[in-house]
């Protein structure tokens, strides 16, 4: 059975495991580049840890728990265009986003003092 953890970052749910990439759109540009690449960071909101058989639930977070990622770099999902167009009232409007992500790589999943599982 693989390890994994389901942890709260940006407002969203992830289920993360260790040695994976992970998008996510909690960190703003302007704090990835104050921290740089490869800046090592805990995150505390986990909610749930399955290791082997024995799966764990925090009510809302479970105590003693966290999940050390590294920062790789930012960058910027593709363009969304919004079009806006009134009929015969000759109205047009066109906008584009593009949303700041931050990828980063989990490193270790730790609970109760223990390392569950490293790279």
């Amino acid at each position: 059975m693989s390890t994994y953890a389901i942890i709260e970052l940006g407002g969203k749910q992830l289920r993360v495991e260790p040695g994976r990439f992970y998008d996510t759109n909690h960190f703003s540009s302007t704090t990835l580049r104050s921290l740089g690449q490869n800046n090592k960071m805990l995150i505390f909101r986990v909610l749930m840890i399955r290791h082997g058989l024995e799966t764990s639930l925090g009510h809302p977070w479970l105590k003693d728990a966290a999940v050390k990622i590294r920062l790789l770099h930012h960058s910027r999902q593709n363009k969304v265009i919004i079009y806006k167009m009134n009929a015969k009232k000759k109205t047009r409007r066109k906008n584009g986003h593009r949303q700041h992500l931050g990828r980063f790589i989990v490193d270790a999943i730790e609970w109760q003092g223990k390392n569950l599982y490293s790279t």
